[in-house]
């Protein structure tokens, strides 16, 4: 698309930060981006404007890096700080994003792609049943899930976007700019709830990405206690029990019985989470679901588990990096922040997991069209082409029934990969509230008494327009227009509209 800036990780950075004053002297070392063990090399000049390096992955307890650290030590995560500022990226009034589901799904077994004589495209299932519209003009998107979900958006030219999603938090999106980069502020309602969240606007690969910018950040001897294990195990009673989604995801999810690690509690957090959503969802919308299905095949495994809070443990180095640069007054890379960082992982031969944090529907190796829903599993094994919308995925967890099943290959758009990574990442958040405000209590252990607990607000957030007041109204106004269009459409639709 023209104008439209592809940016790439540059070159390589690597610098050594001293931290003094939690148990002792701490030393927060900083890896190089090669992951390598050899020494770290000499700080680059401050001066030099070299684009920001994407974080290398937090060096392991133990290895030439450092020595594993005693329980509450508070040393924070072992990343990669970076001395370059990120350039300003302009995107043009034509970067718009594609529809909601992204425009890049391949047509499933069975769909039919119809033009309406008002140029107007949607989809068809086998029935005739619209799975999909799509109206280049207004940038109005309709999708109707195979489990009965709902979801309507339009996106204008500016970034600005409305977002309605049948017994989920729909939102309001408005474009802002902070030191020449593009925000999104969005207002999410819920049931007479509203609260706000921003996100960096990120052009990649001919789409315009949002990605997740944290509203405060933690001390780095926080996040340390967070990323480094607690020393021996603690149980924790989480008080699901007689809980109706607990219940009927009993065949999907269990507690872990022992926790290691803060990463290994959002790991239970996270899931937990998704599917207290994804019950109350399906319970308001009359969605279909899995859920509930026996047998070993559907359950979420220690080894999946394992694999997710390895996860969080990548991400919670990510966001240390990011608040290092927020106290530094630097800006963050969108780059190093989004999936574009795991799909550069992905071509090194390192895989990441994503948790879906809301119904989704994509099509498998087979072409045929199955479904995801909230805590479901997803392993990315490598990296699609340079110019691909799309990539595939393999299901590590699903509850079966209606979803796509366990080990299939499945291909999910980029844009939709990105909103599940900014799922994890604020669930994330949540869970460090949470856990802050429960250490030393119900079994979790308490931060040392050196570690500051304050948090420092994101320096976007000072700019960041208020919550929309107007956002329930037009939420639901959005949804009226979907419906409309796609009469408006079906009923237009000539005897050549399939094409």
């Amino acid at each position: 698309m023209t104008g439209l800036v592809m940016y790439r990780v540059a070159k390589d950075v690597a610098a050594v930060l001293l931290f003094v004053g939690l148990v002792g002297t701490g030393a927060l070392a900083r890896a190089d981006n090669k992951k390598t063990t050899s020494p770290p090399p000499k700080p680059a000049p401050a001066a030099r404007p070299a684009p920001a390096a994407r974080p290398a992955q937090p060096t392991k307890p133990g290895d030439a890096q450092g020595a594993a650290q005693p329980r509450g030590a508070g040393s924070g995560p072992t990343i990669n700080n970076p001395k370059g500022v990120r350039p300003t990226v302009v995107v043009p009034p034509s970067a718009v994003r594609p529809p909601v589901r992204s425009g890049v799904m391949p047509v499933a077994r069975g769909n039919v792609p119809h033009v309406a004589s008002n140029g107007v495209n949607y989809q068809t299932r086998p029935g005739g049943r619209v799975s999909d519209l799509h109206d280049p003009k207004s940038g109005l998107s309709v999708h109707h899930g195979l489990n009965g979900g709902h979801t309507v958006m339009v996106e204008r030219p500016n970034h600005e976007r409305v977002l309605y999603q049948r017994g989920r938090p729909g939102y309001v999106q408005h474009a802002y700019s902070y030191r020449g980069h593009d925000f999104g502020r969005r207002t999410y309602f819920y049931h007479g709830h509203m609260y706000s969240r921003s996100y960096y606007g990120y052009p990649y690969r001919g789409m315009y990405m949002n990605v997740y910018a944290p509203g405060v950040y933690y001390s780095p001897g926080f996040y340390g206690w967070a990323y480094n294990p607690w020393g021996p195990p603690i149980t924790f009673g989480w008080g699901f029990a007689g809980s109706p989604w607990y219940g009927y995801y009993g065949a999907y999810f269990t507690p872990s019985p022992f926790y290691p690690s803060a990463s290994a509690w959002l790991a239970d957090y996270m899931i937990s989470a998704d599917l207290q959503q994804a019950y109350a969802a399906h319970a308001e919308a009359g969605e279909a679901d899995g859920g509930g299905a026996p047998g070993d095949s559907a359950a979420l495994t220690p080894d999946v588990k394992q694999q997710i809070a390895d996860e969080v443990r990548g991400q919670l180095a990510l966001e240390n990096q990011e608040a290092t640069q927020n106290a530094q007054n630097q800006d963050s890379n969108p780059g190093s922040s989004s999936i574009d960082r795991d799909l550069d992982d992905a071509a090194h031969g390192k895989q990441h997991v994503f948790v879906v944090g809301a119904a989704l529907d994509v099509v498998d190796a087979n072409q045929a069209e199955c479904s995801l829903s909230d805590g479901d599993v997803l392993s990315l094994q490598a990296a699609p082409s340079a110019d691909a919308k799309a990539a595939d995925l393999v299901v590590l967890a699903s509850k079966g029934g209606q979803e796509c099943q366990k080990a299939a290959t499945v291909s999910v758009a980029l844009d939709d990969l990105q909103e599940m990574q900014n799922h994890m990442r604020e669930t994330i958040d949540q869970g460090l509230q949470d856990l802050q405000a429960k250490q030393g209590k119900g079994g979790l252990p308490a931060a040392p008494s050196t570690v500051p607990l304050q948090t420092a607000p994101a320096q976007y957030e000072a700019i960041a327009p208020p919550p929309d007041p107007n956002a329930a109204t037009e939420i639901q106004q959005q949804a009226q227009q979907g419906d409309q269009a796609e009469q408006a459409a079906t009923a237009q639709t000539g005897p050549s509209g399939a094409q």
